[in-house]
């Protein structure tokens, strides 16, 4: 399947690259080199999936980032030269799906992106069949929506899969180390506190604001379930 792919890198030789190895995987890729201009092109290109640099002038990948998830769930995958915990922690905060150290592989790079473009490649079928119903949430696996109490529930592409893994195995306990390799789909070259951080977002979207949880629960010392 043709995606659409959008690359915002003030670093033209290293964008340029990318927009290449991309293109040549069947994909159509614009490039921006700026953060202020890279914004504009979300909304005029309508991308499956953002590549976005944090370091950039104008506006820098954070803010860029909080802009875009204002009217948008489009997977971001952030490219960064820092490897300080802290851009990473941020980025996902912010609603990052994922993140790349630079230097990047472009073989980790190609398979980062096939990983994240999984929603975008669901069928556009009507049926009804698959459809997790639990504790007032309903889990549409063909549409990639989530409702609560018939309200839906904004989620990125990784909150998605994460909550679908739990619920579709409810009651189960599944470490931080299972997690990442079930649901980010690859060997990750992150560290666990990337599933904290996801959870920890999830939570604030569809637990009820009373500081008790019932739908994502913590097992102290193993990690993470879905209550019955």
């Amino acid at each position: 399947m043709r995606n659409r792919i959008l690359v915002i890198d003030d670093e033209k030789a290293i964008a340029d690259i990318v927009k290449f190895n991309l293109e040549k995987e069947g994909h159509i890729v614009e490039t921006a080199y700026d953060g202020e201009d890279g914004f504009k092109k979300v909304s005029k290109f309508n991308p499956d999936l953002i590549l976005l640099d944090i370091m950039m002038p104008k506006k820098d990948g954070f803010q860029v980032l909080k802009e875009v998830r204002v009217n948008s769930q489009v997977p971001v995958i952030m490219l960064t030269a820092k490897e300080e915990e802290v851009d990473k922690v941020l980025g996902l905060e912010l609603g990052a799906d994922d993140y790349v150290v630079k230097p990047f592989s472009m073989r980790e790079l190609m398979a980062r992106v096939k990983a994240n473009l999984r929603r975008v490649d669901f069928s556009g079928s009507s049926q009804t069949d698959d459809l997790i119903q639990l504790n007032g949430l309903e889990i549409d696996l063909i549409k990639y929506e989530v409702r609560k109490n018939g309200e839906i529930v904004e989620l990125t592409l990784r909150e998605f899969e994460l909550l679908k893994f739990l619920a579709s195995k409810s009651g189960q306990v599944f470490t931080r180390e299972q997690l990442l390799e079930e649901v980010w789909g690859y060997e990750y070259y992150g560290d666990i506190r990337t599933v904290d951080v996801t959870v920890r977002r999830l939570r604030e979207k569809i637990e009820d604001n009373n500081g008790e949880f019932k739908y994502i629960m913590t097992k102290r010392g193993v990690g993470y379930y879905f209550g019955r």
